[in-house]
């Protein structure tokens, strides 16, 4: 089992080059990608990308990648006809606001560099292939920490996961316990309902009755959810077992839970099971909380 929080760093250089890396996710419904890195080096995004595919199947996760040169060499440049081409679309802006009766805001040196492409660090080298796969070797470090915290943060909710589910099991068989002690009770409060229908069932409708009859012999069944909670805990302990990704089918698994603990309630007519039932659903909570992490 893998958690989908995690958080790795690492540092690393090729020649007069350096960088520093920033990995981190949180859960997601499915896999959602974030990156922030140089697009002047050619098909970094890309390998990185396909990389991280491979490797997770769900989470949000972040990669950030800042890379400059030692010493801080080379700075920062502005890219001549890239800012000749946000200036022509500047000035084409202002002059159709102007032919509308329109006055803009004067623009800020800030906001034309903050354009893409205006201002990008140096591309002194014409192959950055090299420099691609110096960083890409390192990334597999960091993938590798990354991966790792995600295991281990796995095997404590797999920890937590497994007690909650012996929890629900222990619950399930209290409640079987308690339907059996109520049983007698049950039967005569039965028995009295239907006593009161068959008062009236001489000029009632006899399939009315009889329906009557089974809707009070339904009602206070509560055998089919006790049977589908004992069956709900084998399937989350085989999913606890199995190996990849399981969070979908565990999430589906609580609403499962949730499902019976709620027609176990509404049906209990027992305070002792009204009781168990709740306990039911706050320990299911709490499960549907941790599984949300599981990828």
């Amino acid at each position: 089992m893998r958690s989908m929080t995690a958080f790795a760093s690492g540092r690393g250089s090729f020649g007069d080059h350096e960088w520093a890396w920033d990995l981190r996710s949180v859960n997601a419904r499915g896999l959602d990608l974030r990156l922030r890195v140089p697009d002047w080096v050619a098909g970094l995004e890309t390998a990185l990308r396909k990389r991280i595919g491979e490797a997770l199947q769900r989470g949000s996760v972040t990669v950030g990648l800042r890379l400059g040169r030692e010493g801080g060499g080379g700075g920062l440049a502005v890219d001549p006809a890239q800012l000749d081409a946000v200036l022509d679309a500047l000035q084409a802006v202002e002059e159709r606001a102007l032919a509308r009766g329109m006055t803009l805001a004067p623009s800020r040196a800030a906001d034309i560099l903050s354009q893409r492409g205006v201002l990008e660090a140096p591309r002194e080298d014409a192959d950055t292939a090299p420099l691609a796969r110096a960083i890409l070797r390192d990334f597999d470090t960091v993938l590798a920490d990354f991966l790792a915290m995600r295991d281990r943060e796995g095997a404590a909710l797999h920890d937590v996961l497994s007690a909650q589910v012996d929890r629900i099991a222990a619950l399930t068989a209290e409640a079987t316990q308690a339907v059996e002690a109520r049983r007698d009770a049950a039967a005569e409060s039965f028995r009295a309902a239907l006593a009161r229908v068959a008062e009236g069932a001489v000029t009632a409708d006899p399939d009315r009755v009889a329906q009557e009859i089974a809707m009070l012999a339904v009602k206070g069944d509560v055998t089919e959810e006790l049977d589908r909670l004992g069956a709900h805990v084998a399937a989350a302990r085989d999913l606890l077992a199995a190996e990849g990704g399981v969070g979908r089918k565990l999430d589906f698994l609580t609403q499962e839970f949730n499902r019976e603990a709620n027609t176990l309630c509404s049906k209990s007519q027992n305070t002792e099971l009204t009781r168990i039932g709740l306990d039911l659903k706050a320990v299911i909570d709490q499960l549907r909380e941790q599984v949300q992490n599981v990828e």
